[in-house]
């Protein structure tokens, strides 16, 4: 009897036993089916040529923009091709063998995107006539700056790639440090001193003024503009040697066009006669040359907008 007892507890253990370990591995696999889908959830992305449901931390990144790889690179984001003509010297990682060319920013090479399928494409301006095109090989997305409200256009632009890649806290506290900043300078720029910014071309010159391209001297940085009726154009109004002597600005923001896209004469070459260097920009030796690689090719990026921030900052010195 004794024995018979024993067997039957001994078969109850059993079932007992084998019933947890099936609850336990069915807990397990919803768990897990749970981090998956998770892990595989789509983000809806709002952007100014539409609305894309984009994969949450996608691993095939190809980017037309380099303030977003500038953005990427300062998060420890990999990406995997970029446009690999007129990269910026400070990105110049990107121009390695473990990158794939992309093509350029006006002419994405199609070919090789396809054979990269890749999960994610990030454009902005100089590429969106082809986001049509893009976007049936991937999710694109566009993620230019608003030149009229840089700041928080950059703020909106680095968190929504923070959600995508999962790194808010790190992104925030980014953002968080340089908003610090330009609230900073914003205190420090001289309120009795005017300023204008200009870029030269072959030898011509053009002016910029607020809302404009590199309107965030004045928008953000708390420069006040020479004039507030210049031209809001791409590639800003087109002026005269004497419109900068009769203006005389108290400092001369300079942006070299030649140093990015070539050309025979420099910025310093151009400025270099008898009317600039009367003004009192030059006299008083306040002349700041931007950097064509912060300035013109990456702008919106983390590292580039703390250059810009750095470069503007000197006039306080």
């Amino acid at each position: 009897m004794k024995k018979l007892i024993m067997m039957m507890l001994l078969f109850v253990f059993v079932v007992v036993g084998a019933a947890c370990a099936d609850a336990n591995d069915t807990s397990e696999e919803i768990d897990e089916n749970e981090e998956t889908t998770e892990e595989n959830e789509d983000i809806e992305v709002e952007h100014e040529l539409g609305t894309t449901m984009v994969p949450q931390n996608p691993e095939n990144v190809v980017v037309f923009d380099f303030g977003t790889v500038d953005t990427l690179h300062e998060l420890g984001i990999e990406v995997t091709a970029v446009p690999k003509a007129n990269v910026p010297d400070y990105l110049d990682v990107f121009t390695q063998d473990e990158y794939e060319d992309a093509g350029t920013l006006f002419e994405p090479d199609f070919e090789t995107l396809a054979n990269l399928d890749p999960d994610l494409i990030i454009i902005s301006g100089r590429t969106q006539e082809a986001y049509e095109d893009l976007s049936e090989l991937a999710p694109t997305i566009y993620m230019g700056i608003e030149e009229n409200d840089y700041m928080n256009s950059f703020e909106n632009n680095v968190m929504q790639l923070a959600e995508i890649f999962d790194v808010e806290d790190e992104a925030s506290d980014r953002v968080s440090d340089l908003l610090d900043q330009v609230d900073a300078l914003q205190n420090q720029v001289p309120e009795d001193q005017n300023g204008l910014i200009v870029m030269t071309s072959d030898g011509s010159l053009s002016a910029y003024g607020p809302g404009s391209r590199f309107g965030i001297i004045h928008d953000d940085f708390g420069v006040e503009p020479v004039a507030l009726d210049i031209e809001e154009a791409t590639h800003g109004q087109n002026i005269s040697f004497e419109y900068v002597s009769e203006m005389d600005p108290d400092y001369l923001f300079v942006m070299d066009r030649n140093a990015v896209v070539g050309g025979e004469d420099d910025a310093v070459t151009t400025l270099d006669n008898e009317l600039i260097n009367q003004t009192t920009a030059v006299q008083n030796d306040q002349v700041i040359h931007l950097t064509p690689d912060y300035w013109y090719l990456s702008s919106g990026g983390i590292e580039s907008v703390q250059q810009m921030i750095n470069e503007i900052s000197a006039i306080t010195e």
